[in-house]
């Protein structure tokens, strides 16, 4: 017999008497279970109200029941809200703000779950409602809770409430002096409140000698019930206590002089505190801070300006903030700002769209900070450095080389080290961007080893942005090395955004080198975390399509490859641009759309022929011509090529070199000159194999194998190519394309053993209807399979339909998982 009695501290003095006498004198088999809360016990210590005779041969046991742990909190938010509305930072400020407590939790996700986005915030690519710390905060208190802590201060005495009150504005562990302090009690008053609160389970312990609220919310539900008058003057009183504190907590100091109306004392906290925040590398609280000062109309134009300097400087050297756009914004529009002051807001804004948001108003905003800055030569070099850097799609590579130009003498004349330093490392960028092998050399030079941070700073952005142009041109090897430089050199220098571009960059070569083992999960993962930072996310997104791509999951692909680059290539970097359209047409060719590769391919040439930069057709040129080839273009084709070789003549980049030599087989096979097209192919996938790129190698072994047997179809040599292909692409797991190949090497005879005698399957999938059952799982439609695998689409209809059998499932969309646990070997 179980018996179970919840809330037995509401029990009144006829309930707890029958369950005293229940428990005294049990039937035989009882278990019981009660619940309470000791805190609200009419007698403390007494369960039942009074003393129960328990029998000897009774076993009793206590549990008490603490909060969750963080891991718990973030398991009930995800169950509820769905992962893609999870934010990293949301978790963690549920946590704090309910502090663990079950109920707590619950109520605010139940609160959340119609949560839209917030003004001012735009959607993020990957959730349009995804949740962040500022919905956590800006989130009602659970009706419950209010009810709950307000029920309990109602309990209370004057002064004990007066001590709850202080402890509600305080918000934080503070001492019994502290807090009496506060309340504007004498000692002995605020020990006898103090017991009192704990008593009544309106404050807790939560420290030797620390008390408060158990968590954030509750000290919310009582502050909303201050008047406004009695708030003033707690808030007064807390700007003594904590000014007091050694070391002085500046941020929250600031905002207690806010509350109370000490505006002048208020300005000069947040100033301290932000420089504080600077000094420890914390540019993110530094932000946070000065944004909720500005947007304050208390702030008169001198402190704006000062403020709005400090906040530029900081959004820049942090993470990305749509609010921070929007202040700088109105700043640098601000007429009563003088020029100078706005030139130097609008060059860190201009930093911040660019380089961070990659939005194209960056450039222009560049542009009008040097007519802004004439005179100041450090902060004019500066703003003409960024507009020397090519990979945005403004005006051609000509124009970019005249602001490096420019940028380098306004530098030496102003004779600053640290503009000096953020010259050099957008010279060694640009540089190395355009394949020019001097910039190594100046790579070399850059003051790696300087003591001053800013400096510093410049040298680690020059070193990681070596890491992407590396990549680009096929220096996969020193693009390793300077990958592990990089990002020490960041942490030292306390520039969170470049540590954190360089992990994109990193996917990006782990695709290009073949590390493709659990590639794709932490890609996504990357994403998640910085998918509202578009260019942060960018390789990330091409490497998630290069990787669906060759799994089959063609409609993945296409959503990927789109999601890199924006809602438009104006706002893509043009590399990054180029390599998705290379991917684009691909797919476009693989899905037999010939006027939509086309269309691709028209777009992406010429981006890279505005830009005039042509090492970075190096993921593009190759499809480019393909597209054009099978679209009955040759002459057109041929142009390409031409154009393609005059631009990369002279520049070192092995990977240009290598899809060059990629271009010239093609046209081959479309002349119908199959051998000298196979001996193209082999060179370029010696190229790649040297690199190291190992799909690209493979997809030349197989064209080699497809061209030697077009030449002569029994030679061994093209089976053994096709053969190769298909075991270094069942390697990375191109489930796409090793079906492809494999369809290839059926046509041919001779390229598979001769059975003895017809094998019998039975349950199990054949392996055919193991690659059908494949594509099928990764989203490709009948004709799509049928088209690779070389078969009818009815044929492919009867293999999905065995297969779906065989394996026991009902949709397509459960193939992929269950293919992998049951393919023949």
């Amino acid at each position: 017999m179980l018996l179970v009695a919840e809330d037995v501290h509401r029990a009144g003095e006829q309930d707890a008497r029958a369950l005293r006498t229940l428990v005294e004198h049990p039937p035989t088999g009882l278990r019981a279970v009660l619940t309470y809360r000791p805190e609200e016990l009419a007698h403390p210590g007494l369960v039942l109200r009074a003393p129960v005779g328990y029998p000897a041969e009774m076993n009793l046991l206590r549990l008490q029941l603490g909060p969750l742990d963080e891991a718990a909190v973030h398991e009930m938010a995800v169950e509820a809200l769905g992962e893609d509305r999870c934010s990293a930072q949301f978790l963690t400020r549920l946590y704090e703000r309910s502090g663990g407590i079950a109920q707590a939790v619950a109520d605010l996700l139940t609160e959340l779950k119609t949560a839209g986005p917030l003004p001012g915030v735009r959607p993020t690519v990957i959730g349009r409602d995804r949740l962040t710390a500022r919905n956590v905060d800006e989130a009602a208190v659970p009706v419950r809770l209010t009810e709950l802590v307000v029920g309990r201060m109602a309990a209370l005495d004057e002064e004990t409430r007066r001590l709850a009150w202080a402890a509600a504005v305080l918000d934080e562990a503070a001492t019994e002096d502290e807090l009496s302090s506060v309340a504007d009690l004498s000692v002995d008053s605020g020990r006898n409140a103090l017991t009192a609160a704990l008593c009544e389970a309106v404050l807790h312990e939560l420290g030797l000698g620390q008390y408060g609220f158990r968590m954030p919310m509750e000290a919310a539900a009582v502050y909303q019930l201050l008047a406004g008058p009695v708030r003033r003057e707690l808030h007064g009183r807390t700007a003594a206590v904590l000014g007091a504190r050694r070391p002085t907590p500046w941020a929250r100091l600031a905002r207690h002089q806010l509350a109370s109306g000490r505006t002048t004392d208020w300005l000069q906290s947040v100033e301290k505190a932000a420089h504080e925040a600077v000094e420890a590398g914390d540019h993110q609280s530094a932000i946070a801070l000065l944004e909720d000062t500005l947007a304050n109309p208390l702030v008169a134009h001198p402190n704006r300006a000062r403020l709005a300097l400090m906040l530029a400087r900081s959004a820049y050297s942090g993470l990305r903030s749509d609010q921070t756009v929007q202040v700088l914004r109105r700043l640098v529009d601000d007429p009563e700002l003088p020029a100078a002051v706005r030139g130097e807001i609008r060059l860190d804004l201009g930093l911040l769209l660019g380089n961070q948001l990659g939005q194209a108003t960056g450039y222009v905003d560049l542009i009008k900070s040097v007519e802004e800055l004439r005179g100041q030569a450090r902060l004019a070099a500066r703003a003409m450095a960024a507009l020397a850097l090519p990979y945005w799609p403004h005006g051609p590579l000509a124009e970019n080389l005249d602001w490096l130009a420019r940028a380098e003498t306004t530098a030496a004349e102003s004779g600053d080290t640290v503009v000096q330093a953020a010259v050099a490392a957008n010279q060694v960028t640009v540089l190395l961007s355009v394949g020019d092998p001097d910039g190594w050399r100046q790579l070399a030079g850059l003051p790696r080893q300087s003591a001053d941070p800013e400096v510093l700073q410049h040298a680690a952005r020059g070193v990681c942005n070596a890491v992407d142009a590396a990549i680009w041109l096929g220096e996969y090897t020193r693009a390793r090395e300077l990958l592990a430089e990089g990002p020490r050199l960041a942490l030292r220098s306390g520039d969170v955004h470049q540590e954190q571009i360089v992990q994109s960059t990193e996917l990006h070569l782990d695709m290009v080198t073949g590390r493709w083992a659990g590639l794709a999960s932490r890609s996504r993962a990357y994403v998640t975390e910085v998918g509202d930072t578009p260019v942060a996310a960018g390789d990330a997104m091409l490497v998630l399509g290069v990787l669906a791509l060759a799994k089959g999951d063609w409609a993945q692909a296409g959503t990927w490859l789109s999601a890199a680059i924006g809602s438009s290539e104006e706002r893509c970097p043009v590399p990054l641009a180029a390599a998705t359209a290379g991917g684009r047409i691909r797919l476009a060719l693989a899905r037999e759309d010939l006027q939509a590769a086309a269309r691709e391919t028209s777009d992406g040439w010429a981006a890279v022929r505005a830009k005039g930069v042509w090492v970075w057709a190096t993921e593009l040129a190759p499809w480019a011509v393909e597209a054009t080839v099978r679209d009955g273009e040759l002459d057109a084709a041929r142009k390409l090529v031409v154009e393609f070789a005059a631009g990369i003549e002279s520049r070192q980049a092995p990977a240009a070199t290598a899809a060059l030599m990629r271009c010239h087989a093609l046209l081959a096979e479309a002349d119908g000159a199959f051998t000298e097209a196979a001996e193209h192919f082999r060179h370029a996938r010696i190229c790649y194999q040297s690199l190291p790129r190992p799909y690209d190698a493979a997809l030349m072994a197989e064209a080699a194998g497809r061209c030697a047997l077009a030449s002569s179809p029994s030679t061994t040599a093209g089976i053994a190519e096709l053969a190769d292909a298909v075991a270094e692409l069942d390697a990375l797991g191109a489930t796409w394309d090793v079906a492809r190949v494999r369809a290839e090497l059926r046509t041919h005879p001779g390229s598979e053993r001769p059975a003895r005698g017809r094998i019998r399957y039975d349950e199990r999938l054949s392996p055919r209807e193991q690659e059908v059952a494949e594509l099928a799982g990764a989203g490709l439609s009948n004709r799509e399979i049928a088209a690779t695998l070389h078969l009818s689409p009815r044929t492919v209809e009867q293999h999905v339909a065995r297969a779906l059998r065989k394996l026991g499932v009902a949709s397509r969309n459960d193939l992929a998982l269950k293919t992998h646990d049951n393919r023949v070997r």
